[in-house]
């Protein structure tokens, strides 16, 4: 045997392994031995989101190359016919004849394909089964897939931190459709988000209802978003790529390394990490591998089906076999043997107040309709026509549209009954569809088209204080495949036709005046992830607030007068009940001098004055008088109000920034618990240095000329998270593998407590070439045998302890519960800081 070679045994299996010490990415030095190890150790994660699936790869014979001469690339399809027999392997019929593909089953899979330099590994969002062993029977309508797909692709003028933004505003639209999501850095530039399904609707249903999602909010943020695929129109934006659900495309697989000059994988990442979008990158293999330790896989929740993980999710009213997965009810497909028999048996009625009448109704002579604002785990909207004798019906994630160029998501829930029509509670908790249900709207309406699973047109005949705002003509439409022995797609779009008048006010609930202030019903409106480049570059459009580390709160007051003590109400962003948790707000009453709605922020105060959202934890659930008046005394509560919706009964809510802010100023006055904070005149980035020294955790941008939508997320106002940075002690440092043989993996960090040194995590990320040699110089020289502090067994077994004498900064996003660094990023020694004088 040449000395070149070493024969192994993986999994039973005898194979030969050649020349380990090739170089597959010159620039980090990274050998073919090393690529081999990774995935011999990320093995049980990879195959657990690839079994079943069939894979392509890219193989790079020669390496990856360099910059300046890149390596040269394959895309493999066929598995060679020298692969080894006991691979799994299926064949696909393509229009040039049938291709015999690898499954990604086992370890020594993965071993031959890394030793063939096969560093890339694709597969579909569907999976081929037991039933699929003759080729012939694996046909593009037979497959069904298990997980939707998008890829957020930064176009020229974009970054990363511009598709974190786009990975929220995905993320938001799927949760309204009850779908959980969860992110994966690409690798490359981008990055790729999962959904789970559960495998019951076709790869072309799928695709359509991406590429719905991916083309509305293409129409919501056109200055962010493009959803076509040319080219030419991906300048400044993040392309949404809905393209890799379609039963033909592939996806670099969960775990699988990437062919760039640095040895990066697609790695799956938690949406904590994504509230510092500039802090995100792509993360290298070794990095990943550490994550696996502390983190576990990200992904698990993935391998479960939708079916198994969505109970009583956000829309409320989907559930297995529901929406987006292709079930559902509808007149075009199998109708029960009674139109309400889904709705009765996803409800008991000795455990919740919605009516579970035994048959359904009769339509009158007049057709009624009703919207309902639901606040399930998520805010939407319930729209419901009436129709053969029950209330078909959708939910809208965003609210039914307001805008004629803007359509909107509808998805189709069960029938239910006619006597749903004027229901209004709280379904329990625990029971299906948990949460606040209230009128939206409500009132009849023309009925101009009804095509059975296709088509809407209907004119609805609001109330006087309904959220429509008055006469509106809607047309719904289904986004499914329609053609012979095709079951119809449950998602549709609803669109407001043009000669609609417009209304008074976006989806939200109407301000009534306050006499009738206990049916008032309003959410506060939210704001999205920013940027600052993106404020810089509209310097003098935007006004600054601080962003205050506690609950959002409404309230509405009653002011005190001399024959009245005045009331105060105030309800949390889900519309709970929060007066009686925090009676001494009801200084509110006393504070402003006409009745108002008011919006703000519920803190408790820390050392420093500085808000505590730890501190504030001690108050919040509490609901026993006793129990609220100690810990009242021993932590108060303080709200910052910073916005005014409605003055003397005059909704305030059309009326701009600035205005609404001047207004607030005048009408309400300091309190020993309540604040009106100013807003700060200055830049954007004047205002984050002053969150910095403030010590709160970023800036909240409003557009001056912004109008209040409840209940909508837009970006007229953004949160600017600022990202901290602490100085630190290095304590130690553990082995580095590959490239960082001759350096080290991480450093070991630490600061001073009250008596000793504490320790607060590891860093391993955020250092050049020229830092590591010079940082591994310096630490040789501190060495000592022993830890000067207590490290968890688990980040010392291969520590190398250090003297601690050097002090650095990293950049990090949080402290975690048990006190150390979350995803700290190293930014440099500080040779100007004392050790002394780090403190914890």
């Amino acid at each position: 045997m040449s000395r070149h070679e070493q024969k192994v045994t993986v999994e039973g299996h005898r194979l030969t392994l050649t020349n380990l010490d090739k170089v597959y990415y010159p620039e980090s030095g990274t050998t073919k031995g090393e690529v081999l190890d990774y995935f011999a150790r990320i093995s049980p994660h990879l195959i657990r989101h690839s079994r079943d699936r069939i894979a392509t790869r890219k193989r790079w014979v020669d390496g990856v190359g360099t910059p300046k001469d890149p390596g040269d690339v394959f895309f493999e399809k066929d598995l060679p016919a020298s692969a080894p027999s006991w691979i799994l392997s299926r064949s696909i019929r393509h229009s040039t004849g049938s291709k015999r593909y690898p499954l990604l089953q086992d370890r020594a899979t993965l071993t031959y394909l890394a030793q063939i330099a096969s560093l890339e590994l694709h597969v579909p969002q569907w999976q081929v089964g037991a039933e699929s062993l003759d080729p012939r029977t694996i046909e593009s309508r037979t497959r069904k897939p298990d997980r939707m797909v998008f890829d957020l692709d930064p176009g020229p003028g974009r970054e990363l931190s511009d598709c974190v933004e786009v990975a929220q505003l995905v993320r938001e639209l799927l949760s309204g459709m009850g779908l959980d999501a969860y992110p994966v850095t690409s690798g490359s530039k981008g990055i790729h988000l999962y959904a789970p399904l559960d495998g019951s609707a076709t790869c072309q249903q799928i695709s359509d209802v991406a590429h719905e999602l991916a083309r509305s909010l293409e129409s919501d943020h056109k200055r962010l978003i493009v959803s076509a695929m040319k080219k030419k129109l991906r300048e400044n934006k993040v392309l949404i790529d809905w393209s890799q659900n379609s039963a033909a495309k592939t996806t670099v697989a969960p775990y699988s390394l990437r062919g760039k000059f640095t040895p990066t994988v697609a790695a799956p990442r938690t949406w904590k990490e994504f509230e510092a979008p500039a802090a995100v990158g792509q993360l290298r293999f070794e990095e990943v591998l550490d994550r696996i330790e502390d983190l576990g896989d990200l992904l698990e929740p993935l391998t479960k089906s939708a079916g198994d993980t969505r109970t009583d999710k956000s829309l409320g009213e989907t559930s297995p076999g529901d929406p987006v997965e292709g079930a559902g009810t509808s007149a075009s497909a199998t109708v029960p043997r009674d139109r309400l028999d889904v709705y009765r048996s996803k409800r008991d009625a000795k455990h919740t107040c919605e009516p579970v009448p035994e048959s359904h109704g009769a339509s009158g002579n007049e057709l009624s309709f009703v919207i309902q604002e639901h606040h399930a785990s998520s805010l939407h909207w319930d729209f419901r026509l009436e129709h053969d004798g029950v209330l078909v019906s959708w939910a809208l994630p965003k609210g039914p549209p307001t805008d004629p160029k803007s359509n909107h998501l509808a998805v189709q829930t069960e029938d239910h009954p006619l006597e749903y029509a004027s229901f209004e509670g709280t379904i329990p908790k625990g029971q299906y569809g948990a949460g606040e249900v209230t009128i939206w709207d409500s009132g009849t309406f023309e009925l101009e088209k009804w095509r059975e699973g296709r088509e809407i047109i209907a004119v609805l005949h609001g109330g006087d204080d309904g959220g429509l705002g008055g006469v509106r003509r809607f047309a719904l439409f289904n986004t499914g495949d329609h053609g012979p022995n095709k079951e119809p797609e449950k998602n549709w779009m609803i669109h407001l036709i043009k000669d609609s008048p417009a209304p008074s006010e976006a989806p939200g609930p109407v301000v009534r005046r306050p006499a009738d202030v206990e049916a008032t019903h309003i959410s506060p409106m939210l704001a999205s992830i920013g940027d600052l480049p993106s404020i810089r570059r509209e310097a003098g459009e935007w006004a600054f607030e601080m962003k205050w580390d506690g609950i959002r709160a409404l309230a509405t007051v009653r002011a005190a007068t001399e024959t009245s003590e005045g009331e105060v109400r105030l309800s949390s962003r889900n519309g709970h009940d929060l007066a009686n948790i925090y009676p001494e707000l009801a200084e509110l009453a006393t504070c402003v001098d006409v009745d108002c709605i008011l919006d703000g922020e519920i803190v408790a105060l820390g050392p420093g004055g500085r808000p505590d959202f730890g501190r504030l934890q001690r108050r919040m659930g509490l609901s026993h008088d006793r129990d609220i008046d100690h810990e009242r005394g021993r932590t108060p509560v303080h709200v910052m109000i910073f916005d005014v919706l409605s003055a003397d009964g005059d909704s305030l809510l059309k009326t701009p920034y600035l205005t609404r802010r001047e207004q607030l100023t005048k009408m309400v006055a300091e309190g020993e618990s309540v604040h009106v904070p100013i807003a700060f005149e200055g830049s954007v980035d004047e205002a984050m240095d002053a969150s910095r020294e403030l010590k709160l955790e970023g800036v909240m941008a409003k557009r001056t000329g912004s109008t209040y939508l409840p209940g909508r997320r837009t970006h007229t106002w953004v949160k600017l998270k600022d990202v901290s940075t602490r100085d630190v002690i290095i304590v130690g440092w553990r082995t580095g593998r590959g490239e960082r043989s001759e350096t080290f993996a991480s450093l070991l960090l630490a600061a001073h407590g009250k008596d000793d040194l504490v320790y607060l995590g590891r860093v391993g990320t955020g250092f050049d070439e020229t830092q590591l040699q010079a940082l591994r110089s310096k630490l040789d020289r501190l060495a000592r045998k022993t830890a000067p502090l207590e490290v968890p067994a688990a980040e010392s077994r291969d520590a190398n302890w250090v003297r601690p004498r050097l002090v650095g900064e990293v950049r990090f996003a949080a402290f975690t519960d048990a006190g150390r660094l979350r995803h700290p990023v190293w930014r440099g020694l500080r040779d100007d800081v004392d050790p002394d004088d780090v403190v914890a």
